[in-house]
């Protein structure tokens, strides 16, 4: 089996502490990292529709923050994201792991 890694972007909208909730919005989109998705279990044929089938659940947009799917892949079950890996090299744990999206 192998399982889909959903790699995002998240950007924070800078000059949403100037709206007073009424006229516009200044924009000033700064990005600020992102997260790592997994979905176990894929149909490697049918992967795309799966992406689009979970993109509810991952991505996010409202006038301070964003957050878009950048990239995906598919991989073994047991391969763990660089953010895992490194959590493993320096704290010999994984502390944070990749979030689990059901489908």
């Amino acid at each position: 089996m192998a399982k889909l890694l959903i790699t995002t972007q998240t950007y924070e909208n800078y000059g949403a502490h100037d709206w007073d909730g009424v006229g516009e919005c200044p924009q000033y989109w700064k990005p600020k990292g992102g997260s790592d998705y997994v979905v176990k279990k894929v149909n490697v044929n049918k992967v795309t529709e799966t992406v689009m089938g979970v993109r509810g659940q991952i991505e996010c947009d409202n006038y301070a923050f964003r957050e878009t799917i950048i990239d995906w892949t598919i991989v073994a079950d047991d391969a763990l994201t660089e953010f895992e890996q490194s959590q493993l090299a320096y704290e010999g744990k994984i502390r944070y792991a990749s979030k689990e999206i059901a489908w």
